[in-house]
């Protein structure tokens, strides 16, 4: 009897609390629907379009390729052939006969300095070396002189001795004229500046009027002919290179591939790069020009991937898609697609979003 009471007691307190439980879930299950009539969820891909008759002649199917597969190492295109023009004299410039981006050969007059001071110390030199050439004349003429009056003995051994002397010192005298003649020649020559070779003049450093001094730039050259591509290249790839080589170089300003040879590989790693520096010789072209941009294009094996057309590529935004073909059920449909950066001209390679044999569509030739 206590046991039921106990029982009985427990039930009645525990009963609104079930209740109010049990209420509380449904008002929750009311809130969120659970007794509304469910909507069918909808397809959510867009209805396939019917294809038309002209757009099914306008239809490039997917394929499957083998390419080779090349690393790209990029780097600037430099002269081997670079020469620093620079006066070997002081003195004022006079003439400057080119200008940047003029062609020059070998010989021709780049710069002409101010010669009047050199011109003067040569005239100098010569009348000095003329007097010094009569000074031996007088001299051979004395000396033969006392040699015959000493026959006579009428003069002593000690003048003809000085005789002799003077005839070795006047001769002393005109080679040093001589010299001095050919030195100040040389300087005259150099107020006149020659092309040292063949080749297109790129920086003019100086002006008419300026001041030329000894190992200042004043005109930069070099040849067109000698132009490489110098560029780092991974270590691992650097050593499976060798000397003759023959690459491919892109160059970007051109948008063309010239053929490159291996010239020169520096026998040293760059420690913070880990990397060597490769010079490849390009083939010679009047549109390439030093300082340019340039890739190196190491072949590193094959790779198979699908290509499509590159017409068929609409873009929206930073999304690629095509439109790709049901030829059986003649509908169409709009498909997103990665492409990547293999390829060949007119086709590209497509990483992911169609497969071997998708057909896509073309445009026509109105189409954006």
């Amino acid at each position: 009897m206590g046991r039921f009471t106990f029982i009985q007691n427990l039930f009645r307190t525990i009963l609104p609390t079930l209740i109010a439980l049990v209420v509380l879930v449904m008002v929750v299950a009311w809130l969120g629907g659970a007794f509304e009539a469910k909507i069918p969820p909808r397809e959510s891909r867009p209805p396939l379009e019917k294809l038309t008759a002209s757009e099914a002649k306008r239809v490039d199917q997917v394929h499957e390729v083998t390419k080779d597969y090349y690393h790209e190492a990029v780097g600037t295109l430099r002269a081997a052939s670079r020469t620093e023009i620079a006066a070997r004299i002081l003195a004022p410039i006079s003439e400057i006969r080119v200008t940047a981006g003029g062609t020059v050969s070998a010989g021709d007059v780049l710069i002409q300095l101010d010669n009047r001071e050199f011109q003067s110390k040569l005239n100098q030199a010569r009348g000095a070396l003329d007097a010094a050439q009569a000074a031996v004349g007088q001299a051979e003429k004395d000396f033969n002189r006392d040699a015959e009056l000493l026959k006579e003995r009428a003069v002593s051994r000690s003048q003809f001795e000085k005789s002799s002397t003077n005839v070795d010192l006047a001769k002393a005298r005109f080679d040093q004229a001589s010299d001095a003649v050919k030195e100040a020649e040389v300087a005259l020559s150099y107020t006149t500046i020659l092309a040292p070779q063949s080749g297109t003049i790129v920086d003019r450093k100086a002006e008419p009027g300026d001041i030329a001094q000894p190992g200042r730039p004043l005109l930069s050259l070099y040849d067109p002919a000698s132009l490489r591509l110098e560029v780092p290249v991974m270590e691992n790839l650097a050593l499976a290179l060798s000397v003759g080589d023959v690459l491919e170089v892109h160059v970007d300003a051109l948008s063309e591939d010239v053929e490159a040879r291996v010239d020169e590989i520096v026998p040293q790693a760059d420690a913070a790069s880990r990397s060597f520096l490769v010079k490849v010789n390009l083939a010679r072209s009047e549109r390439m020009f030093e300082g340019m941009f340039g890739r190196l294009l190491i072949p590193v094996g094959t790779r198979r991937h699908i290509c499509l057309a590159t017409a068929a590529i609409r873009t929206v935004g930073q999304l690629d898609y095509v439109e790709v073909v049901d030829l059986k059920r003649r509908t169409k449909e709009r498909r997103l697609i990665t492409t990547g950066k293999l390829g060949m001209p007119g086709r590209v390679e497509v990483l992911s979003g169609l497969d071997v044999g998708d057909h896509v569509l073309l445009p026509t030739d109105g189409d954006g």
